[in-house]
Parts: structure tokens; C-alpha cells; sequence
């Protein structure tokens, strides 16, 4: 039986409150006990976190491929490291069984970033044929920029993964935000991103309510695509936004 534990968002390599304040409080699916108290972010919160992630783009974009591997493999190993710490935590604040399913899912995430550093030194371009054969024509692949995540509570370690570890790698900064009812679990995994010193304003994490902070994110000009993972109904305003 945990004590409350107070969490906060991670935005340009800090931990903070919500710019206006508010917190909303955790609670464990299996008893309604109250687990933990997380800032409610906003759209000032989602601001703030994206200013960052555009101001440190072009630095970590410059990183090269192996490089940014090593970093995804660094977060890895932290990983595996604090497994007894991530499963717990997602037990208490999603309530998958410890053993059964939540240490599963720790290990997918595990393996998602190794999948990630693998796969980020071998982003290929292709040297497609040319009208004028005095010429070549390459096609290369650069970072887009800022990815949104938005992600559901059913997954909150996998699916975040599958959009944040391949983000990073590929030379884009990233700006998360995790469903409301598991926003204590994601900031552990955040706090596991965050020790393998990336640089500030590459990871970022906003908790707070999709409808403003995960809005804020998918209609923002600075934002250059949108990692969702969710229901039919909200992929489609994420769309038209």
C-alpha cells in the first residue's frame, strides 16, 4: 500500500507544475485509493513544452544517427534497471496483474527502444534513376521537427514507445501527453527517459487533459506531425485539427 506520491511534468529538462497551478489527483483502479497528485497541465503548459522542443530541435537533429542510438539504448538499460519500479507503478495506477501482465509490458518497452537504436543507424535514403544522365538524384531523410504524442491509458508504457522511441531516434524532439488515467505511471517512464540525458527540450512530458493540452499540441503550427494512438472519435478531430 503506497504512499501518495506527488508527480510533476518534465518540460525543457525540468520537472514543474502546471502554469496555472491545478493538480488532479490519481487513484488505484482496484481500491480508488488516492496513488499520487499530477499538475494539471493546459494549453500554456502545451506552449511552453513545444517552444522548448522547437528551440532544441536543430541541435539534436544535427546529433548523428549513432549517436542518437546510443541514447536511445542508454534509456534501455535504465529501463531494465528500474523494471521493479515501472511494473509497480502500473499495476497500482492502471491495474494490469504485477506478474501476469504489467512486467510483460515493461518488457516490450524495453525492447521498442533497442528496436528504435537499431533501426535509427540504418534510415537509408535511395538514389532513384535520372532523366538527364549527367545528373544523380538522392533522396535522403531528415528530422520533420516537433512530434506530438498523444497516448490512451490501455498501453501507457508500449504504445507511447512505439511514437517516442522512433521519434527520437530519427532526430525529432518530442512533446507527450499521456491519458489523464495514467499519468502516474507515464511520469515514471519519463523520469526513466529523462536520467539518460537528453538534452533540455528534446523529451518532453505535459500531463493534463486531452481536450486542451493533447488539442493544443495537434492544431499548433510549431508541431510537424502527431503520434496518436486512441478511439475512432478522437483520431478524427485530431485530423481536422
Amino acid at each position: 500500500r503506497p504512499a501518495v506520491r506527488d508527480a510533476a511534468m518534465y518540460v525543457d529538462g525540468r520537472w514543474t507544475a502546471a502554469a496555472g497551478g491545478e493538480t488532479f489527483e490519481a487513484t488505484s483502479p482496484s481500491t480508488g485509493a488516492a496513488i499520487g497528485t499530477l499538475p494539471k497541465g493546459g494549453r500554456e503548459d502545451a506552449r511552453r513544452a513545444i517552444a522548448a522542443a522547437v528551440a532544441a530541435g536543430p541541435a539534436w537533429a544535427a546529433r548523428s544517427p549513432f549517436d542518437r542510438a546510443a541514447v536511445l539504448e542508454r534509456v534501455a538499460r535504465i529501463l531494465e534497471r528500474r523494471a521493479d519500479e515501472l511494473a509497480t507503478a502500473l499495476t497500482l495506477d492502471q491495474g494490469k496483474p504485477l506478474q501476469a501482465e504489467a512486467y510483460g509490458e515493461v518488457e516490450e518497452l524495453i525492447v521498442y527502444f533497442r528496436m528504435a537504436a537499431a533501426d535509427t543507424t540504418r534510415l537509408d535514403g535511395i538514389m532513384p534513376p535520372s532523366v538527364d544522365p549527367q545528373k544523380r538524384v538522392l533522396v535522403y531523410r531528415v528530422p520533420i521537427g516537433v512530434v506530438g504524442v498523444i497516448t490512451p491509458w490501455n498501453w501507457p508504457y508500449t504504445m507511447p514507445a512505439e511514437i517516442i522511441a522512433p521519434a527520437l531516434g530519427a532526430g525529432n524532439t518530442v512533446v507527450w501527453n499521456p491519458a489523464t488515467s495514467t499519468s502516474l505511471c507515464a511520469t515514471v517512464l519519463a523520469s526513466c527517459i529523462a536520467e539518460a540525458d537528453l538534452p533540455a527540450g528534446v523529451f518532453n512530458l505535459v500531463t493534463g487533459p486531452g481536450a486542451e493540452v493533447g488539442d493544443e499540441l495537434a492544431g499548433h503550427q510549431k508541431v510537424a506531425a502527431v503520434g496518436f494512438i486512441g478511439s475512432t472519435a478522437t483520431g478524427r478531430k485530431i485530423a481536422e485539427r
